[in-house]
C-alpha cells in the first residue's frame, strides 16, 4: 500500500509540474502577443488553455485516489495542497486566456506607443511561481516564504502601469478603449502573482502546518 502511494505521489508532482510549465508557457506567449501584435499567437494560447484545464481534472481524479490511500498526516496535507496548487495553475492559465484575448483585439487597433513593461511583470510573477513550485518539490518552507514579499514589486510595477495608462486616457481620450485592454492585461499579470503567492504559502502549510493566510505572519514568527 505505502508503495503504491508514494508512486501515486510522484505521478502527481510530475503531472503538476507538466500543468505549471504549460502554464508558464501560456503566460509567455500571451504576453509576446500582446507586445508583438500576434493575433495568431493570441489565439494559440485561447485555443491550448483546454489542455490546463484537463489537467487540473487529472490532477483532481488521482488526489481522490490518493486521499483514500493516505497512510499519514504530512501526506494528507500533501495531496490537499497539491490539488490547491492545480487550481492556482487552472486559474493561471485562465489569466494567460485572457492577456491572449486583449491582445487579439489590440492587434486590430492602432498601437499605443507608451513604455508599458508588461514582460517585466510577466518574468517577475512567473519567477515568483518558479520559486514556489521549487519549494514545493524541495520541501522547503524558507524558499516559500522569501516568495511572498515579491508579490509586493508585482503590485507596484501593476499600480505604475494603470498610473501611465489612465493619464493617457486623460490626454487622449479617444485611446480609452485601447487603454483599458491594457490594464486588464496588466491586471491579470497582478494576479498571476498573486497565485504563485498562493503557492508558496501552501508549501509553507504542507510543511509546518501553519496556515498564514490572511494573518500578516508570513517570516515564522509565531503569533502573539
Amino acid at each position: 500500500m505505502d508503495n503504491y502511494f508514494e508512486v501515486g505521489l510522484d505521478e502527481l508532482r510530475q503531472r503538476l509540474l507538466t500543468m505549471a510549465s504549460y502554464a508558464e508557457t501560456a503566460v509567455n506567449r500571451a504576453v509576446e502577443a500582446l507586445v508583438q501584435r500576434d493575433n495568431a499567437l493570441a489565439q494559440r494560447v485561447k485555443d491550448e488553455d483546454r489542455v490546463i484545464d484537463h489537467f487540473e481534472v487529472e490532477i483532481d481524479d488521482l488526489v481522490i485516489q490518493l486521499l483514500t490511500k493516505a497512510p499519514l498526516a504530512t501526506n494528507l496535507r500533501l495531496v490537499a495542497v497539491a490539488m490547491k496548487i492545480s487550481q492556482d495553475l487552472e486559474r493561471i492559465g485562465d489569466e494567460a486566456a485572457k492577456i491572449a484575448k486583449r491582445a487579439r483585439d489590440l492587434s486590430l487597433e492602432p498601437p499605443i506607443k507608451l513604455n508599458l513593461d508588461l514582460p517585466r511583470m510577466a518574468g517577475l510573477a512567473l519567477d515568483m511561481l518558479k520559486k514556489a513550485l521549487d519549494a514545493f518539490v524541495n520541501k522547503d518552507p524558507v524558499a516559500a516564504r522569501a516568495v511572498i514579499p515579491r508579490d509586493k514589486e508585482v503590485d507596484a510595477l501593476n499600480k505604475q502601469i494603470h498610473n501611465i495608462l489612465a493619464q493617457h486616457m486623460v490626454e487622449n481620450p479617444g485611446a480609452i478603449g485601447r487603454c483599458l485592454h491594457w490594464m486588464v492585461a496588466s491586471k491579470s499579470l497582478e494576479r498571476i502573482a498573486d497565485h504563485a503567492t498562493n503557492v508558496a504559502e501552501d508549501v509553507v502549510y504542507l510543511c509546518e502546518a501553519q496556515d498564514i493566510r490572511h494573518t500578516g505572519v508570513k517570516s515564522g514568527a509565531a503569533i502573539v
